[in-house]
């Protein structure tokens, strides 16, 4: 498997196709595998990089540490885009589109175009948000509590459904649960990861061409998140993939990845 050392950690990544570079950024309990459905249709075209965040796998993190913050896994995001040479292609995905944002924002200089498919978070008052109420926080945590005392499964159910909705942890694939609990401990992570919310002023600082992605189906939360988004970021539009939730490029993989192409194609 293919890494490199990016801010004295090894970042391990899946990698196919030649051509322009596109970074590929997972959410929470996922990794570069999380991208398998994307891989060839991307490689026909660019030089995709599939990444795992520090701590995700394929390492074996116990869950202790200070490093497991939105802020350190941009900077490594950046870090490893950097090292490509020149702009790259960014997508990110839930946490993983939070963590492209903020990349984007801090880092102009390394983007060509951006996709957010359903970035996580929350609205300040700037974009229509009302002050935090602590719910989304206080779920994680008792998930990660469940977790620590082993009830793998049971912290990844609660996770799945708050952000899938009821029933959600046993509508995914055998492949997409297996993969959550493999990384079941960076939830013990998260939960201390310093997430700040959405704000005009962070949309407005991303300049570059985005794309923003819903599935028909998903929560409200995200469906708000995009809107807020389209509407302040200075170059953005956005698009929604038919028969699919949050996760819309495993859930429907042909209509994400044409989605994605024909905006990078535009």
């Amino acid at each position: 498997m293919p890494s490199r050392m990016i801010d004295g950690t090894e970042m391990h990544f899946a990698e196919a196709g030649e051509g322009p570079p596109l970074v590929l950024v997972h959410g929470t309990l996922l990794d570069q595998r999380y991208w398998e459905p994307q891989m060839a249709a991307f490689a026909a075209r660019y030089h995709v990089y599939a990444l795992s965040l520090r701590h995700y796998w394929p390492e074996a993190w116990d869950g202790v540490g200070d490093d497991f913050t939105i802020a350190q896994h941009a900077e490594d995001v950046a870090a490893f885009m950097a090292s490509l040479g020149g702009k790259a292609r960014l997508i990110g995905h839930s946490r993983g589109g939070h963590i492209s944002f903020r990349v984007a924002g801090a880092h102009p200089e390394l983007i060509e175009e951006l996709v957010l498919a359903e970035p996580g978070g929350e609205l300040d008052e700037s974009l229509g948000g009302k002050p935090p109420s602590g719910a989304q926080a206080a779920g994680f945590a008792r998930a990660a509590a469940e977790i620590a005392a082993g009830r793998i499964d049971a912290g990844l159910r609660m996770v799945a459904e708050q952000t899938g909705g009821v029933g959600a942890f046993d509508r995914r694939s055998a492949r997409r649960n297996a993969i959550a609990r493999d990384n079941a401990r960076t939830l013990l992570g998260q939960v201390h990861e310093n997430r700040l919310p959405f704000s005009r002023a962070s949309a407005e600082a991303v300049t570059a061409r985005t794309l923003l992605v819903n599935g028909d189906q998903t929560q409200q939360n995200f469906i708000t998140n995009c809107e807020a988004l389209v509407e302040a970021m200075p170059d953005a539009r956005r698009v929604v993939i038919p028969n699919a939730k949050h996760s819309m490029s495993d859930d429907n993989p042909e209509a994400f990845n044409n989605a994605v192409l024909e905006f990078f194609s535009a």
